[in-house]
């Protein structure tokens, strides 16, 4: 889960009293669990294949230095610094105080008011410097602290109810042993009734949550087993491309179910479909360009926008090669699911358009457009620039049935990922003070029926509604 951009199961058949799950369903979305489940958000993955190493408790003595570092990679992979450290406060861009990682105070906004991630550094007093080995895989994979108190599903505990018991341990003793303590208290979360009643989140718990550690599935090679592994527990990337049911549940944490991985919006941001669809799913980008873009946030043509970019800088570049190879592997072995979108590069109409794209002769509403404000980096062709500027054409996110992320982009403006191994950084401008609302619908249904593109067009309301929703 990325908090930064800010929200982000199976049944256990029926409840006491012989409340059903469609009934449970209904009094969750109606009620207060319901809220906090809308808390939900989502994003990242973990580390190749290794030995076990035992874990060594910290009454035991040192613990094992390669203990802490694989806890420490667990971490990073899995955006632990994202949620839990503040956003940079005052100064000018680039100068701003930088607040100490881990020590929470990150601001989760709601319809129901914000949410304050916690203090993760092992202080005894402000953070959980006091947790044991149990406490801490309790609070992870059941979401309950010390105490007895439930904690929002800001965090992403129904996923990482699947972590396996090394890493568990790893986890405990990185944060135990290789992060720095920090006595400062993060803000307290102070939602207004009834929402501020957590024991309210026991039913969501028992109904939605699912249990169990991951099971390797024998039918499957061992680096398909490690991507599924990656993506359904630490990875958690169900939270944001996974829609959500009437209780803001995931509506599933695996293949076996339907709708999983296949799209989710977050925060006015829509997380593409993930599963093998050819039109906004990944069923045209190879294995390879998969990983290359978690590297780097570049592959294929295709470049992270949005909430993705953070997911990209904070995690996914520190994954081994192994990992992401597998996560593309498994990535790439998920069926089409929930199709829209369509594109062929070689249809006769997507070689119309190209041609009178290149000579300037487009009478098609939105082309002047794109010719005067997009083409110099998108090109004419729609292909973009390698390692700069993302192809539009066959573009996935381009294709998708929601169109709430390119209106932000085009409002927003955005910028690539900061990564150690990728190029630099690029910036799209916002068009906010240059395009009306119906201008901006008109660049965009053009750009999602050329060059092979076929897509439902953008209506000025869809505009101004995306506009709103972002107060902009």
């Amino acid at each position: 889960m990325n908090a930064r951009q800010s929200a982000r199961r199976a049944t256990r058949g029926r409840f006491h009293g012989g409340l059903s799950r469609q009934r449970l369903h209904a009094v969750l979305a109606a009620g207060c669990a319901a809220a906090f489940a809308a808390m939900l958000a989502g994003s990242a993955p973990l580390r190749a294949a290794e030995p076990a190493v035992p874990y060594v408790g910290a009454t035991q003595g040192a613990t094992d230095a390669a203990l802490i570092a694989r806890g420490a990679y667990l971490a990073k992979a899995a955006d632990c610094a994202g949620c839990h450290t503040a956003a940079p406060a005052g100064g000018q861009p680039g100068k701003e105080t930088q607040p100490a990682p881990f020590a929470g105070g990150l601001g989760m906004a709601s319809p129901f008011g914000t949410i304050y991630s916690s203090n993760i550094t092992p202080d005894p007093d402000n953070g959980i410097g006091r947790y044991t080995y149990g406490d801490f895989a309790r609070a992870l994979r059941e979401g309950i602290a010390p105490g007895g108190k439930r904690l929002y599903p800001a965090m992403p505990f129904p996923s990482f109810a699947k972590i396996n018991d090394d890493d568990m341990h790893a986890l405990y003793a990185y944060f135990m042993h290789g992060v720095k303590p920090v006595a400062q208290p993060a803000p307290s979360t102070r939602l207004p009734f009834p929402f501020s009643q957590r024991w309210a989140l026991l039913f969501w718990d028992w109904a939605l949550v699912p249990r169990g550690q991951y099971v390797s599935q024998p039918g499957r090679d061992a680096q398909w087993n490690r991507g599924a592994y990656i993506v359904q527990s630490l990875g958690h990337c169900g939270a944001c491309h996974t829609p959500r049911g009437p209780a803001y549940e995931e509506r599933g944490y695996d293949g076996d179910a339907h709708l999983y991985l296949t799209g989710g919006t977050n925060d006015h941001w829509f997380a593409p479909n993930l599963t093998g669809d050819p039109g906004s799913g990944l069923g045209r980008v190879p294995a390879q360009d998969i990983a290359a873009f978690l590297r780097s946030g570049h592959g294929g043509g295709l470049v992270a926008f949005g909430s993705m970019v953070q997911v990209v800088e904070d995690s996914t570049q520190y994954l081994s090669d192994d990992d992401l190879a597998a996560v593309a592997a498994y990535l790439k072995s998920l069926p089409p699911r929930e199709p829209a979108g369509l594109y062929d590069m070689r249809s006769r109409a997507a070689q119309q358009t190209m041609q009178a794209l290149r000579t300037g002769d487009v009478e098609r509403p939105g082309a002047g457009i794109f010719q005067s404000y997009c083409a110099r980096c998108h090109q004419s062709d729609g292909l973009g620039v390698v390692q700069k500027y993302p192809r539009l054409a066959g573009n996935p996110a381009v294709l998708a049935p929601q169109t709430t992320s390119l209106v932000r982009l085009l409002v927003e403006g955005g910028a690539s990922p900061h990564t150690e191994s990728g190029p630099p950084s690029r910036k799209m401008p916002s068009f906010a003070d240059k395009l009306t609302s119906e201008e901006m619908a008109q660049v965009l249904t053009f750009i999602r029926n050329t060059w092979g593109n076929a897509a439902p067009p953008v209506s000025t309301r869809d505009v101004t509604s995306a506009r709103s929703a972002i107060h902009k």
